[in-house]
């Protein structure tokens, strides 16, 4: 079951305000593909993935990319200099999203090696990284891969109009809790399955 490509697609669809039948109709197939699509039970062939991009205002490669393998176990990492904040922001993280492989990072170096090994779903950024700038980090993991969700961490609030000029998902205040962390995987660009209770 393809759950990430299914969740994403029918993200997309409502936030163009398209029903299953609306959108059937602009590719041509029966409302009941789409239905499948959405269900994770199937998945659009390689020359209707760029048809079904078209029309949901995104980017192809998006698409593919989901399609090519989401059922794998999502990996999520946090990045904070401050180590009792790391390992409090882990133990909340990996309460909320007990499916997902948690691994913390003190700093931006070690996690920019980390997301050229391993797909990330969720990057969960101090803004403040000592001498870094959780900022620089944001655009080089998403340049590693446009996919990954990134959710800023800070102590000050002054900050979030700087965290909303990234390609950022969201923006918490520390500490980090659990119903925050909740209403965040509510507003993801790329959702995918966390296996928390709110599934």
């Amino acid at each position: 079951m393809n759950t990430l490509f299914a969740e994403t697609l029918r993200k997309l669809r409502t936030e163009r305000g398209l029903s299953q039948k609306q959108l059937g109709k602009q590719l041509f197939v029966y409302h009941s593909t789409i239905a499948r699509w959405e269900s994770g039970i199937r998945l659009p062939d390689a020359a209707m993935i760029p048809r079904l991009a078209k029309c949901l205002g995104v980017d192809a490669n998006t698409l593919f990319y989901l399609a090519a393998d989401s059922d794998e176990i999502p990996n999520v990492i946090m990045v904070d200099d401050n180590e009792v904040v790391l390992s409090h922001g882990l133990t909340v993280l990996g309460e909320v999203m007990p499916n997902a492989a948690v691994t913390g990072f003190t700093g931006s170096v070690e996690a920019i090696e980390y997301a050229k090994m391993n797909r990330v779903a969720l990057a969960v950024l101090d803004i403040e990284l000592g001498t870094a700038s959780g900022l620089d980090l944001c655009r080089r993991l998403l340049e590693i891969n446009p996919c990954t969700n990134i959710v800023f961490l800070t102590a000050y609030a002054d900050y979030s109009l700087d965290a909303w000029k990234t390609e950022a998902s969201g923006f918490m205040l520390k500490p980090l809790t659990p119903e925050g962390v909740r209403e965040q995987l509510r507003k993801l660009r790329y959702p995918f399955s966390t296996g928390g209770a709110d599934e």
